[in-house]
Formats: structure tokens, sequence, C-alpha cells
């Protein structure tokens, strides 16, 4: 695996029932975690979610690639240059 770079996932969820499985996923790979941010935007019907990471590029991807291929859900990544 490559060497670690921070990076930031944005989520946002349109669907609210797809919650658990983006909860699973992000419990899954929780050691890669350094912090989350859950915002619930009522009056557009959506939650916006910032996750950031610690974590080789491979697994960020995987992380991203899982979450984004959910339905009602889409999610881009940040990553460090470094």
């Amino acid at each position: 695996m490559s060497e670690n770079r921070i990076a930031i996932i944005s989520i946002i969820v349109e669907d609210r029932s797809a919650s658990a499985t983006i909860n699973k996923i992000l419990s899954d790979y929780g050691d890669y975690a350094v912090g989350r941010m859950g915002i619930p935007y009522k009056q557009k019907g959506v939650s916006v979610l910032c996750v950031v990471v610690d974590a080789p590029t491979e697994i960020i991807n995987l992380i991203t690639g899982k979450i984004g291929m959910i339905a009602g859900v889409s999610a881009k990544t940040v990553t460090s240059k470094k």
C-alpha cells in the first residue's frame, strides 16, 4: 500500500434510508477516521457529511467508491498533496 494521505470525503445524502449503509461503511474503516461532521439541511431535504481520514490512497478511494455507489448518495474526495 502507498503512504497515508489526509483526505476529506464529502457526502451528500438525498435518501435518508441510506444512512445505515453509510454508517456501516464508515464504521468498517473507522481506524482511518480522524473526525466527522454531519449537517442535516432540512430546508433542502438532504444531509451533508464531511469525513476526514488519514489513510492510504487505495483505502480512501475504496471508501469513497463504496459510498458513492449507494442510491441517493453522492461522494467526492479532496486529498492532500503530501
